[in-house]
């Protein structure tokens, strides 16, 4: 099986943390899934800028990139967090690989807004890179970063960054591992939902700020062919296990305009 895991940065900030999840992800690659990881790290960016100084803005979930805080992206994002990350797989005995979109032109993006500063919208994705190490044992670890074929480089939300993955690499499961039980609405999660049905929370205001963007990167990702993402609590023990073996939890999110699976 193929499989494309999503894990936020709020979740691999703590080393307890960190090594729980890279130890549950390093046993599923033993048995044999055909891994890649996609990680965020939005908390440890916030800090690193606010320890200098940098005021933090966004726009709908996304961090407004000055060239200051691109440099900060590259520091944190590519660096440390990546590194880090690489690391707790490696003593989870997983050979782990750090990547970032701009290596071998995995993911290729363009400038998104003025406003936005150097943030990058996906355009495509070429996952070659991925599938050799994943076939290979490998467990490849993508920081979100990506560039263009003229050299400028981007920071890509997260979730953009793991939805044009799981699109590209064809992945049999995506999860996206988050600091919340899934989508909730009136303090309750919604088990599942379509596209049409994401569509809607976000257009009626209930999905805001980082939710927004990682429903809107879903919608993405299922409209294109992705058969479904499921949305997981990832600091609940276990939960990435439970996930990839398709049992019910958090928030499942499918194609289609109703919820008819």
């Amino acid at each position: 099986m193929k499989a494309l895991v999503k894990i936020g940065g709020t979740l691999i900030d703590s080393p307890e943390s960190r090594r729980r999840l890279a130890g549950e992800l390093a046993e599923a690659a033993r048995g044999g899934v055909e891994l890649v990881v996609v990680h965020g790290g939005g908390k440890q960016m916030t800090r690193f800028l606010a320890e200098r100084g940098i005021e933090s803005r966004f726009v709908n979930g996304l961090r407004v990139t000055t060239p200051e805080t691109m440099d900060a992206v590259l520091k944190v994002l590519a660096g440390s967090v990546n590194q880090e990350l690489v690391a707790a797989f490696i003593a989870a005995g997983a050979m782990a690989v750090g990547l970032t979109g701009i290596d071998a032109a995995l993911v290729e993006a363009e400038r998104m807004s003025g406003a936005l500063g150097a943030v990058g919208r996906p355009v495509r994705a070429n996952t070659a890179l991925l599938d050799l190490l994943a076939a290979g044992g490998y467990v490849p670890v993508v920081a979100c970063v990506a560039g263009d074929r003229a050299g400028n480089m981007y920071n890509v939300n997260a979730d953009q960054m793991a939805a044009a993955c799981a699109a590209a690499y064809r992945a049999d499961r995506v999860v996206f591992l988050t600091d919340v039980a899934g989508v909730m609405r009136d303090g309750c999660v919604l088990p599942r939902l379509s596209a049409a049905e994401c569509e809607a929370l976000i257009g009626a205001g209930v999905a805001t700020g980082g939710m927004h963007a990682k429903l809107t990167a879903a919608v993405g990702a299922l409209r294109s062919g992705v058969s479904e993402i499921i949305i997981a609590p990832g600091a609940e023990p276990g939960i990435s296990s439970r996930a990839l073996a398709g049992e019910a939890v958090g928030t499942r999110l499918i194609p289609g305009d109703r919820n008819d699976a």
